[in-house]
């Protein structure tokens, strides 16, 4: 069989009816369902999701570049499917489902369009991999999930149509100031009022202050993507952190989690059980291209077959949690959410916290490296703000 071609059918993935008959609840983005008694809900909304896989015959990244991702671009794909689904959120809301051989909605259409393989596209193949050149990754170079957050980051800062504000939590915590600062860029915190704002100032990666957005630009809260890079374990995730990331997937705020295993990147959406479900890019098809009026064929943009599942402690310990919030009441929501889940069993796997520490403790660098992984003898380099650290192999 050509392995550029591997697709669900191919592959025998099997049938809805795998799902386990039981009657613990699938949770999917903030979603339940029963295993008993609603499987044709589940499928649909698996299928909703957007799905990008490998594709091949696409234009050469960088003009004489690569023309196909299989192999290397995995981590990229499910980069792809998390900020999709924060677009889809964004647009369409949680509960829009895809209807197959329809006319579809504008802003769909236009969502799409943002992930189609050319170089003109928002969040392309092509534009991942060239922005990932300056997070020191060469084109065709696998990605780890700290790095497709970076990228996404610099790359939400040119999608004016939906200004979003990507914020990449690191060192293991989210710092609430930092966020509402970045989402509410008008408002002079420390005076109270934008009037008296002084110079914008740089967080995050992105200009923030009144004088970063034009007045008719403001809102009163721009859009927030989560993206929280997470190392929990050595070289396999510790089981403390089980029950923690199960809550992750049932928060309305929930985008799902990018990782998997080493060097082969799942999208997991979801959890059955000890089982957790996602979407798998390893499957090449065809790049795509739109019509003059942007209209193609979108059927292999969902995946119109069962998800696969995989037990929790098979997930490789490097991971990038997502979250969104559309307005602040959501990420107050969430902030709720999060200290209720610290106080129960399990560990956290990170701190939320209401401002930045005067100074920084210097952590651990392992905890400082979510792309880090025990079975790499190569060095490795994590750019931290201002500092640059090596680890050497171990």
């Amino acid at each position: 069989m050509d392995a550029a071609t591997l697709t669900y059918d191919s592959l025998h993935y099997g049938e809805i009816e795998d799902f386990p008959e039981t009657s613990e609840p699938v949770w999917i983005l903030g979603k339940q369902f029963s295993a008993l008694t609603e499987k044709d809900e589940i499928l649909a909304d698996v299928t909703s999701r957007l799905w990008f896989t490998y594709r091949k015959n696409f234009q050469p990244i960088g003009g004489t570049g690569p023309t196909s991702d299989t192999g290397w671009g995995c981590m990229l794909r499910c980069g792809q499917m998390i900020l999709g689904q924060a677009l889809i959120c964004r647009h369409l809301g949680r509960d829009w489902t895809w209807s197959p051989g329809q006319r579809q909605r504008a802003e769909y259409i236009s969502i799409l369009n943002a992930f189609i393989d050319k170089k003109d596209s928002y969040y392309s193949i092509h534009q991942i991999a060239q922005m990932g050149v300056g997070e020191g990754k060469s084109i065709g170079q696998w990605y780890g999930p700290n790095t497709v957050a970076q990228v996404l980051k610099k790359l939400a800062v040119f999608d004016s149509r939906s200004r979003l504000a990507v914020h990449v939590a690191m060192d293991n915590t989210v710092v609430i100031e930092e966020i509402k600062r970045l989402c509410m860029p008008w408002l002079d915190f420390d005076r109270g009022a934008c009037a008296a704002s002084e110079e914008p100032r740089e967080m995050n990666g992105a200009l923030e202050g009144a004088c970063a957005l034009a007045e008719e630009e403001t809102a009163l809260w721009k859009p927030l993507v989560l993206l929280i890079p997470l190392r929990l374990g050595l070289s396999d995730i510790n089981e403390a952190y089980f029950e923690p990331l199960k809550q992750c997937f049932m928060m309305p705020q929930s985008l799902g989690v990018i990782g998997g295993k080493p060097n082969s990147a799942h999208y997991f959406i979801g959890f059955v059980g000890h089982e957790l479900i996602y979407l798998d890019p390893h499957t090449t098809q065809p790049a795509v291209d739109p019509n003059e009026d942007s209209q193609f064929p979108d059927d292999s943009y969902h995946c119109q077959h069962p998800p696969c599942r995989m037990h929790i402690c098979e997930l490789d310990p490097s991971i990038a949690a997502g979250f969104f919030c559309q307005t602040e009441d959501d990420f107050d929501d969430w902030c709720a959410q999060i200290r209720k889940v610290a106080n129960c069993r399990g560990l956290p796997m990170f701190e939320l916290v209401d401002s930045q520490p005067s100074h920084l403790i210097t952590a651990d660098v392992l905890n400082l490296t979510p792309d880090f992984s025990e079975s790499d003898r190569l060095e490795r380099f994590f750019d931290s703000e201002d500092e640059e650290f090596e680890i050497l192999s171990l």
